[in-house]
């Protein structure tokens, strides 16, 4: 009897104990992950009802939500032009531009020093584009015409932009990192040669990724001549990744991708969503066109950033552009990216980049 009443005594202590390790036990391989949300950066192009740019708006022509919360506007640049810092009026009326070089605190950001916003400044003038080029076996006809509107490409862009050149059949070939040597990046278009299959949404995946790592304006021209037909990544991850990260997707393709009408429909959705644009060109003369399009849409782009108020989703966030004032009564169109999902932590800066990659401020 007394075995039996011992046997029974030590039971829930050690059914407790057991309940406190197991806790302790999830806890420690359980993933701490916090979400990290410094900045949002949007790319807003504003046309007429004829497809003209609308340029020489202001900071308080804008009016941004996210999740319907109004934002407050941080910093603002239009096309290639230095952003400034965007102060609010001191009687707290409509925000006022930041005198050039003279950036100061705002209680959007009152951790940053003034050092910190005129480095974030600095970054924001321009482009990095990175262009991704097909070199799969759909290219074999048109290579040396598609080689042609990408060198031309390369030489017309602005010269505070900065270019990287890819390639891309069933493996990335990074052939230039991002550089403002235009001779650089166009060897490593003449250089390229045609592959075998064409793995489109697993290089481009690699490709936001290294976009990522980088402040300002981030932009991604690919050049495709089909359908994927190897990839293991779904087109939807790759535009979901290119939203959280701010990066602008543009799409040239030959009518080859408009046969598989799969392809064509994933292309427009993927750069609708993320701001950008896509093409699709029935010979070499429209190749150029696009591209020069392209170059267009970047120079009379609105760079405009917030730092969001605080806000409990940790899911997806819908971001809302609007006119105010007398502007709205025109009938002018906003295209930028429609939300994005606020990162872990661990990925927020793509790993640790290298000393030339300053981490992204999306």
């Amino acid at each position: 009897m007394t075995k039996k009443w011992l046997v029974i005594s030590i039971l829930p202590n050690l059914v407790l104990a057991l309940a406190v390790v197991k806790s302790a036990w999830a806890q420690e391989v359980q993933p701490d992950i916090h979400v990290v949300v410094n900045m949002v950066q949007l790319n807003i192009a504003v046309t007429d009802n004829k497809g003209n740019y609308v340029s020489g708006l202001r900071p308080q022509d804008f009016v941004v939500a996210e999740d319907g919360i109004v934002e407050k506007v941080a910093t603002f640049g239009e096309g290639n032009e230095p952003a400034h810092r965007v102060l609010e009026a001191a009687d707290g009326g409509s925000p006022a531009e930041a005198v050039s070089g003279q950036p100061q605190r705002t209680a959007a950001h009152a951790s940053s020093s003034p050092s910190d916003i005129s480095g974030l400044l600095s970054s924001l003038a321009g482009s990095n584009v990175f262009v991704l080029f097909d070199t799969s076996n759909y290219m074999y006809r048109g290579f040396v015409f598609a080689q042609d509107a990408i060198a031309d490409f390369v030489r017309s862009l602005e010269m505070a932009d900065k270019i990287a050149f890819y390639s891309y059949s069933r493996d990335l070939s990074r052939s230039a990192p991002l550089t403002t040597e235009r001779p650089q990046v166009l060897r490593a278009v003449r250089s390229t040669v045609a592959g075998d299959d064409a793995a489109l949404y697993n290089c481009l995946l690699l490709t936001v990724k290294d976009a990522a790592q980088y402040r300002g304006r981030k932009v991604i021209v690919v050049f495709s001549n089909g359908p994927d037909n190897s990839s293991v990544v779904p087109p939807e991850d790759v535009a979901e990744l290119a939203q959280s990260t701010g990066t602008v997707i543009y799409m040239i393709s030959t009518d080859q991708a408009q046969l598989e009408p799969v392809s064509t429909a994933v292309f427009e959705r993927m750069t609708a969503a993320t701001g950008g644009k896509a093409y699709f060109a029935k010979n070499w003369r429209d190749e150029k066109q696009a591209f020069a399009s392209i170059r267009d849409d970047l120079a009379h782009l609105y760079a405009l950033s917030y730092y969001p108020r605080p806000n409990p989703n940790r899911g997806w966030r819908a971001i809302a552009v609007k006119l105010a004032g007398e502007n709205q009564k025109k009938k002018y169109r906003i295209r930028t990216r429609n939300g994005y999902r606020p990162l872990p932590s661990r990925f927020s800066a793509m790993n640790s980049p290298s000393p030339a990659a300053q981490p992204s401020t999306e």
